[in-house]
């Protein structure tokens, strides 16, 4: 059954887009996306920075209590960097309504914490394409244990990160947590004005594992049953968003290599934190974790209500 959105408390008027910043490069490139999404929904755009104190003055011990100065630069440099994302998110939108937030708490609690009522939570991310530098644990920790919709926006060193033409992609594998993924791609798609190009991926077999795989079902049973499980789970909300056109797309194998291709065009791909072949307990499934590392465009993983 899907689930309304008029019940999830992210799609309330009053949600925030909340962005985590930290004055690199890939946290401005965060600012900037989500200074453009805040404007375009008229919502409020909250800017926080988490200080991480705890565990500085934990290394410190009484050196602290000798030279408070160490804390007092840590304190001026996060608020340095909260206003200069104020700036950046203005020159996207002089009028947009900007709020801002230094905390003492740790970075990523507080992004967790802030990510129960947000509309949803954008944070950056740097890296080659192979491993995440900005944030490390912080960003890992969010994306898995946040609530509703986490956005990662990945500095590529190229403009396709912010891209805003394109489809959103959604992979579906059948899942209680693609379920909720789908609903949410659906209202992005309606909210971006764009075609919604639903990926479905048969198995979970790598598509580079053999070579010469090929990427359509040549068995017309199994591509049957691959259609209706993507059918049943996109029944529902077309007609709750008759808006958005829909693409259906349906693979034999490997869903990360065929999001990742997908990626490249759309300006928006959303999975689920968690897909079906995920043991009891994983907070992150590998398919997410590959495209916040691996992708040409932001990523949503959409946590389940």
């Amino acid at each position: 059954m899907t689930t309304e959105h008029n019940e999830d408390p992210h799609r309330l008027e009053s949600a925030a887009v909340v962005v985590g910043v930290d004055g690199s490069e890939a946290s401005d490139l965060a600012v900037l996306w989500a200074a453009e999404t805040a404007s375009q929904r008229h919502r409020r755009l909250d800017i926080v920075h988490g200080l991480g104190l705890a565990a500085t003055q934990a290394v410190l011990g009484t050196y602290e209590l000798m030279v408070p100065a160490v804390t007092d630069t840590i304190r001026d440099h996060g608020t340095d960097h909260v206003a200069a994302a104020r700036r950046l998110a203005h020159d996207v939108d002089p009028d947009l309504t900007v709020e801002c937030e230094v905390s003492e708490a740790d970075p990523a609690r507080l992004l967790i914490q802030r990510s129960e009522s947000a509309h949803l939570v954008a944070i950056g991310a740097s890296g080659d394409g192979g491993t995440i530098s900005h944030l490390g644990s912080t960003l890992l920790a969010v994306a898995s244990h946040g609530h509703g919709a986490i956005v990662v926006v990945r500095d590529t060193g190229t403009e396709q990160q912010t891209r805003r033409g394109g489809p959103v992609v959604v992979g579906v594998d059948g899942s209680e947590f693609s379920e909720t993924a789908v609903g949410m791609a659906f209202a992005e798609a309606s909210d971006r004005d764009s075609a919604l190009v639903a990926v479905h991926a048969w198995s979970d077999l790598r598509f580079d594992r053999f070579a010469g795989i090929p990427s359509s079902i040549p068995d017309r049973a199994v591509a049957a049953e691959a259609e209706k499980l993507l059918a049943e789970q996109l029944a529902g909300w077309q007609e709750k968003y008759p808006d958005v056109r829909v693409i259906r797309k349906v693979y034999l194998s490997g869903p990360r290599h065929q999001l990742i291709e997908w990626s490249k065009s759309a300006q928006l791909v959303v999975v689920g934190s968690r897909g079906r072949g995920g043991f009891r307990g994983l907070l992150l499934g590998s398919t997410s974790n590959t495209l916040i590392q691996r992708a040409h465009c932001p990523v949503m993983v959409v946590h389940p209500h």
